[in-house]
């Protein structure tokens, strides 16, 4: 069962306060609303998180995933619903990840507790070890997912679905070779395309990038380590002598056909988007990021540094990089519009956050990024109320990149609950539009998406 009873002190952060699991799952309908829900938003807002079903991990990204949900349509927030994610680990958190002849099975061991999305009808849960599972708009699990079995290596929490094809782009990253393997999937569903992809050794490679015409893999020095792993802990460190480099593909093309630059040592979690453009010095991909100095040197139980938004800008004529920081305020869980993902894009939205763990990581405000002028607004959610990752809704009567609406799961320490904010993405700072009120709180959790019900599987 949980740790409560035991002294603080002997509990770690991301089991302590709003990190704590909740363990009922639970249907809440006729909920509460100040504001008034905008009756263009019609769909499903899901978001995933770990939550150990057994009250106890030895690290925040382990613990089975949980799904939060809730409906609106016509103005009303028809329902909010929990649940686990059914994957083999919910059943049997011993459960080991290798087949008895010593292949790695990709169903078992699987948390499913990171990213949550829908593509060609079909909501998969993700994380980046394992295969994805998929689920139904009340998120009750159906299974694992394999794309007609086609689908043999791990599925990154970030896959990229393309504005102009509906082609969902991804990679996987393995403990042993292959330790980077690119995929590509067409707009109905069906895995077109696997490349493996070339790199010195296996690195924690958690998101990567694209535009119109490329892919861009980020080989940063958070590197495997099988002592680390043999302890149960989160088998990665900081390793001085890999470097750092991007690399970059068409977004069709093959190992052959990649192009690495290097750059300084860094790590990133998180993009906010990519997009290629022409200059007078030649065609250029531009790369906004959450950038850390580092990660995990001295082990992955603390963060070492903070994100801050930093660009690189890579020409393709000169092979120069040049990097650049943003904004001096520590931010994450960037994100923006799915019309402008791999798009000239001059909006962004992230997660504003300060040194520390625990609770201590979130602060009180998302914050809205103006590329092309170099504003910043940010929305303050009041005291002791923090926000996770917003995410843009689009307004399908909008013309404008940022004619919609973020939403995000806000939790107030002083009533120990949690609530669904709308804000309109075109009046950041102003009061949110509406808030839905939950009967419980939402323990602090990853990332999540906004379904449209045009999106939504059938049944």
């Amino acid at each position: 069962m949980t740790d409560v009873a035991e002294p603080t002190t002997r509990v770690p952060w991301h089991l302590r306060g709003n990190f704590a699991p909740v363990f009922d799952e639970v249907e809440i309908g006729s909920l509460e609303v100040s504001g008034t829900i905008p009756s263009a938003i019609n769909g499903l807002f899901i978001r995933n998180g770990a939550n150990p079903r057994t009250g106890k991990s030895p690290h925040w990204f382990f613990g089975n995933g949980m799904l939060h949900g809730l409906r609106l349509h016509g103005g009303r927030a028809q329902w909010y619903r929990n649940r686990y994610v059914r994957t083999g680990l919910y059943d049997d958190d011993r459960l080991p990840m290798f087949n008895d002849d010593g292949t790695f099975d990709r169903t078992r061991g699987s948390a499913a507790n990171t990213h949550v999305i829908c593509h060609a009808g079909r909501i998969l849960a993700l994380e980046e070890a394992h295969l994805p599972w998929e689920v139904n708009e009340r998120l009750e699990t159906i299974g694992a997912h394999s794309f007609d079995g086609r689908l043999t290596t791990a599925m990154t929490a970030h896959p990229k679905v393309c504005p102009e094809t509906g082609e969902m782009l991804f990679f996987g990253y393995g403990l042993l070779p292959p330790y980077l393997t690119y995929h590509r999937v067409d707009a109905s569903g069906a895995l077109v395309q696997s490349e493996e992809i070339t790199v010195p050794g296996p690195t924690m490679m958690h998101d990567f990038n694209v535009t119109r015409n490329h892919a861009i893999f980020m080989d940063l020095p958070v590197v495997f380590d099988l002592d680390i792993a043999m302890t149960g802990g989160m088998p990665f460190r900081w390793d001085d002598s890999y470097g750092a480099r991007l690399g970059v593909m068409p977004r069709n093309g093959s190992n052959g056909d990649v192009r690495w630059f290097d750059i300084d040592p860094c790590y990133v979690f998180h993009p906010m988007n990519a997009y290629e453009r022409e200059t007078p010095k030649g065609r250029e991909i531009v790369l906004d990021v959450g950038r850390f100095r580092s990660m995990w040197r001295k082990g992955s139980e603390e963060f070492d540094s903070v994100a801050l938004l930093h660009r690189w800008v890579l020409n393709l004529t000169t092979g120069q990089v040049t990097e650049e920081a943003l904004d001096d305020r520590p931010a994450e869980f960037a994100r923006v519009s799915d019309a402008v993902v791999g798009l000239p894009n001059r909006f962004g939205y992230m997660t504003a956050t300060r040194p520390g763990n625990g609770d201590a990581v979130f602060a009180t405000e998302l914050l809205k990024y103006d590329l092309q002028n170099g504003g910043r607004t940010s929305h303050d959610f009041g005291p002791g109320r923090k926000p996770g990752e917003g995410v843009f809704v689009a307004d399908p009567d909008g013309t404008e990149e940022d004619a919609g609406w973020v939403m995000t799961y806000v939790h107030d320490a002083a009533t120990d609950t949690s609530d669904l904010v709308i804000v309109d993405a075109q009046s950041f700072s102003g009061p949110a539009v509406a808030t839905v009120h939950l009967p419980r709180r939402i323990p602090f959790g990853f990332h999540g998406s906004f379904v449209p019900e045009s999106q939504l599987p059938e049944g």
